[in-house]
């Protein structure tokens, strides 16, 4: 038996890969008690809404990992934002909170001493002291690492998305699985949301209440009219352009209230996603930003995934944290795969 216990689980997209993958996945844990509806319905395991820190290697292994003949996996995908390219301020981070749930991760598999860990976060994590110290802390406690930066569209997810990661084993190397598409066969926008009706900004489908995203000011309705898939703000007549994009610094933003291109992966999904002046998140066609619907499914979470209770629960603002924070489906069953690879290999 292969069991895991996802670290900074959300609402589960990294578990629900590796459940796809064939892992059981026993236990997620999260601070942000509002995942555990959609994490407890479609991973089917325990989720606590507890920090880290408050956890024991010692419990996890009398309460989750009780039988001896498991290979007991630990994943987790620490908060970013102190690693994030959107981050300005890179140094002087080491006293952040935010730094410490890796030093946290570090100790629950020093307690716990999982066979096999890995960790996916933002590929700038790799350029850190702390990741480096991470990776001789594995070494040292006869782990074999591996590590890479991940561009999503090489394992069919229809995003732009870069992720750093992690494979550790003790029972020997470890690696991800081979790339699966090329820029021949990427998975497009269209061919991940084109099949979804039709719906106008700050409208809701009759067919999924998901299917939604914000209204559209007066101004956005006229500069989402005039931007062109792949384009920027200077498709658009000087009227229309903010002050921000006149001043020189401005030229360095013009996928902000940009729209997508059917052809290719969509760009990396954020927290905003339904909100056309954070990036670009315009619809390739229809004049409005990405839909709550749409977003998931660029993250690759099936449609039949539950995000809320009943229809009354759906919030966009909570959603679009959810999803945006979440680990793509996929990706998640690429690492299972590595993992199953990996351990077939070894007769375990």
């Amino acid at each position: 038996m292969v069991s895991a216990i996802d670290l900074f689980c959300g609402i589960g997209g990294l578990s629900y890969g590796l459940k796809k993958s064939g892992i059981k996945v026993r236990l997620g844990i999260d601070l942000d008690e509002t995942c555990e509806f959609a994490y407890e319905k479609n991973v089917e395991a325990k989720f606590l809404p507890l920090d880290i820190g408050e956890v024991t290697g010692k419990y996890l292994l009398e309460n989750y990992w009780k039988k001896k003949n498991e290979v007991r996996v630990l994943v987790g995908c620490a908060p970013c934002q102190p690693f994030s390219s959107h981050s300005n301020k890179v140094k002087g981070k080491e006293g952040s909170t935010k730094w410490n749930l890796l030093k946290e991760f570090e100790r629950l598999i020093f307690e716990a001493s999982p066979q096999i860990v890995s960790m996916e976060n933002v590929p700038n994590l790799s350029n850190q002291v702390i990741f480096r110290e991470f990776v001789r802390f594995l070494k040292d406690n006869e782990y074999e690492v591996s590590y890479e930066n991940v561009y999503c569209p090489d394992y069919g997810i229809p995003q732009k998305r870069r992720r750093l990661v992690l494979l550790a084993s003790k029972f020997g190397k470890i690696n991800l699985i081979d790339k699966t598409h090329t820029t021949d066969n990427y998975v497009t926008t269209r061919d991940t949301i084109g099949h979804l009706t039709p719906v106008g900004a700050g409208q809701v489908s009759t067919k999924d209440p998901l299917h939604q995203t914000c209204n559209l000011t007066e101004i956005n309705l006229k500069r989402m009219k005039s931007s062109k898939p792949n384009g920027t703000w200077l498709d658009w007549d000087e009227d229309l352009r903010l002050e921000c994009h006149k001043r020189q610094s401005g030229g360095t933003y013009k996928s902000v209230y940009g729209r997508m291109s059917w052809t290719e992966p969509s760009p990396t999904i954020t927290t905003q996603f339904y909100n056309f002046g954070t990036g670009r998140f315009g619809h390739p066609e229809q004049d409005r930003a990405l839909t709550i619907r749409e977003a998931a499914l660029l993250q690759t979470f099936p449609e039949k995934y539950k995000f809320c209770k009943s229809k009354k629960d759906i919030m966009l603002t909570r959603l679009g944290t959810h999803i945006g924070n979440a680990v793509p489906v996929d990706l998640g069953f690429v690492i299972g795969k590595s993992i199953i690879k990996h351990l077939k290999k070894y007769n375990k």
